[in-house]
């Protein structure tokens, strides 16, 4: 029976840009590897969607819902449906001495962050840098190959997968998560409690279970400690 909107699935993928055939994404740690793909948490796995909720590409979840746990299907994304098309107004000329004064030392190819914008330094020359507003991927149809490998059935699991999303160093097998009528208690591993953003991870744990589990009404994050 294919999948429908709702369904908790983990899947596998490999990301190309059509017009290059450069790998630019991927779960399968053998493909980054060998493609040199660096994840900032070095965690290369099947990730977790839930599908209608927008987690992946619009194109890539509606074909989902084409296909059954086991199946793959390869799938093309055109710039409209991706990352949009190149916009020439969001390439600006910004000069040295301004960039200057907020610390900023002009490299080419270095990324920037200009008034809430992401942006990349494609030249400097005479006092005048050019910076690149675009998103990296605009103007790039990019195809993927994706598998549906699960499809999570109970809602500790379910919600073990939440947490793996927003915390993708954490070791499942140490997450322990109780589910008791409306609400959920989750108690996560010492490791993972003082990390950078975890109060940040945790909120988004919450809005999570809360939009994808219309049944439960409250989450616990439990700390125990015990004397060594």
């Amino acid at each position: 029976m294919p999948l429908q909107n709702g369904d908790f699935v983990l899947v596998d993928y490999v990301v190309r840009v059509k017009e290059t055939n450069e790998i630019i994404d991927s779960t399968i740690e053998s493909v980054a590897k060998k493609e040199k793909i660096i994840r900032k948490n070095g965690v290369y796995e099947p990730i977790l969607v839930v599908l209608g909720e927008g987690w992946i590409l619009k194109p890539v979840e509606e074909e989902l819902l084409n296909l059954d746990v086991g199946q793959s299907r390869i799938i093309e994304v055109p710039p409209l449906k991706a990352f949009g098309e190149r916009d020439s107004k969001k390439i600006k000329i910004i000069s040295a001495r301004e960039l200057s004064k907020k610390g900023i030392t002009p490299r080419v190819g270095e990324r920037v962050e200009l008034n809430n914008e992401v942006g990349i330094i494609r030249s400097v020359s005479g006092g005048r840098v050019t910076v690149d507003f675009n998103h990296p991927l605009a103007g790039k149809t990019l195809i993927y190959e994706i598998t549906v490998l699960k499809k999570i059935q109970n809602i500790p699991d379910k919600v073990c997968e939440i947490v793996k999303r927003h915390i993708r160093t954490v070791d499942k097998n140490l997450v322990k998560i109780e589910h008791i009528e409306k609400t959920i208690k989750i108690e996560l591993p010492e490791s993972v409690r003082v990390i950078d953003g975890i109060e940040y991870a945790k909120r988004g744990i919450v809005k999570d279970i809360f939009k994808t589990m219309i049944d439960i009404d409250s989450v616990i994050f439990v700390e125990t400690y015990r004397k060594s």
